[in-house]
């Protein structure tokens, strides 16, 4: 796991709370699953239909028939339930899910989030951000602060296809952590060894910079 990545999955598990119910994106935040510390009772949610997810499998213990959203092998913990998809996104559509954490393409000012598609490539259809960025109590997104042209994806308004309008409550980044108030994006984090100047110099987006970062 590169340094970068490991900043942003250690502080994204931070915003998970005891007893919450957490649906956890294709990608990146399905890693988070092992980190989240075991005196944290949490029950991870799966669109596919499973509730109770537990960490990924050792070799010896892997079930073809228990996978998470991203057709990724996982466990089931003592007390997961399974059901159809349709009940799944009932559980997702009626405000039941404490907390999401998506990946992100790129994530605006506003709060919009841009994560389903890129035009002109291949998908394999629209998952569950879209449901989920409106149906979560509350939408946290990680991803790169950059791209691999290393452009900004923290953007004034994004370019890509929307998952939701002003939805993002939380961004973390490699470089830092946003959240989104009445009054704009704020800074909240810068993580270690970032300075504010480097920060200004990657991010396209406006942001408020508290007299106290904690």
């Amino acid at each position: 796991m590169s340094n970068g990545r490991d900043k942003i999955l250690s502080r994204a598990v931070k915003e998970i709370e005891d007893g919450m119910c957490v649906n956890l994106g294709i990608g990146m935040p399905t890693l988070i699953a092992d980190m989240i510390p075991a005196d944290v009772n949490v029950m991870l949610q799966s669109e596919n239909g499973l509730l109770g997810i537990g960490s990924y499998p050792d070799a010896d213990d892997v079930d073809p028939d228990l996978i998470n959203a991203g057709k990724e092998t996982v466990t089931a913990k003592s007390g997961a339930s399974f059901f159809d998809s349709a009940e799944s996104f009932a559980m997702i559509r009626g405000g039941h899910i404490d907390l999401a954490i998506l990946g992100g393409m790129e994530v605006s000012e506003s709060g919009d989030l841009a994560n389903w598609m890129i035009p002109g490539k291949m998908i394999k259809g629209m998952g569950g951000a879209m449901d989920l960025v409106q149906g979560a109590k509350k939408i946290v997104v990680i991803m790169d602060h950059v791209n691999k042209h290393g452009e900004s994806k923290v953007k004034k308004n994004c370019t890509l296809p929307l998952t939701g309008e002003a939805v993002v409550h939380i961004l973390i980044t490699d470089m830092a952590v946003f959240e989104f108030t009445e009054q704009g994006m704020k800074l909240i984090e810068l993580q270690d060894g970032v300075t504010l100047e480097e920060l200004r110099n990657a991010t396209e987006a406006t942001f408020i910079v508290p007299e106290q970062l904690q």
